[in-house]
């Protein structure tokens, strides 16, 4: 596995986890820089390489190809425009990390499976796309579509009735080129079957998709429509008080 997973990161990755193994020999990293400012750069980038590796369709730079990512690119333009701290604002950001949740407890259940398949230290790498991941480096396309539809209607991994996300085909296609495709799809049949029409609950974000594209919608034509509202609850506390 060791060789094979080092042969992915040439491939995918181009970074540092396929050094020789010479480099062992090297001064290591101390786990906390001496700079302060250096460990913070490094968790700030850190946060923005998790909100881009969160889209759907990676190689889509408009994010607007799936609905899903449409709104979450939506809201987020939103709230750049909306006043901190206004409860508009304070909205978005619910609507925002509601669907955050959800993309993050689908990439925690693959995360789970790849770590219970012993790719305890390969995991994050493996569940990383970028946004320009590309379908011509991909080694198995074709076959890696027919298990993202296998994973779809014989488990409840997505826990959705919506398209799975197309970031997921490149992350089969790499399960594929180690050979372990097979092993994950059977675990995650036995981890998350499929569950029965009467136990079935629908997501939350199938629930307020239409609900939040309206809205999206309503900000971009809304001008100043926060700040009227933050105006007008102002205008109705002052009653409050003054009876």
């Amino acid at each position: 596995m060791g060789s094979a997973f080092k042969r992915f990161c040439v491939q995918f990755c181009c970074c540092c986890c396929c050094a020789d193994d010479d480099d062992d020999d090297d001064e290591k990293q101390p786990l906390v820089p001496q700079d302060p400012l250096e460990y913070f750069n490094r968790e700030v980038q850190k946060r923005r390489d998790e909100e881009t590796n969160l889209w759907s369709t990676p190689g889509d730079p408009s994010h607007s190809e799936r609905d899903d990512d449409r709104v979450l690119y939506g809201l987020l333009q939103a709230r750049n425009k909306t006043r901190m701290g206004s409860s508009g604002y304070r909205r978005l950001s619910v609507d925002i990390e509601a669907m955050r949740d959800t993309r993050r407890e689908v990439r925690d259940k693959w995360q789970t499976i790849l770590e219970n398949l012993g790719f305890m230290a390969e995991a994050e790498t493996l569940l990383t796309v970028s946004a320009g991941a590309s379908h011509d480096r991909m080694r198995n396309a074709p076959a890696a579509r027919a298990m993202l539809n296998m994973l779809h209607s014989e488990t409840s991994i997505f826990n959705s009735r919506e398209p799975p996300p197309e970031r997921y085909l490149f992350i089969l296609d790499r399960l594929l080129y180690l050979d372990i495709a097979d092993d994950f799809v059977a675990k995650a049949k036995r981890f998350y079957p499929p569950k029965e029409d009467s136990d079935e609950e629908t997501p939350g974000l199938a629930i307020n998709l239409p609900l939040l594209l309206a809205r999206v919608e309503a900000m971009n034509g809304g001008g100043n429509e926060d700040d009227d509202e933050d105006q007008s609850e102002r205008e109705d506390g002052n009653l409050s008080d003054r009876s």
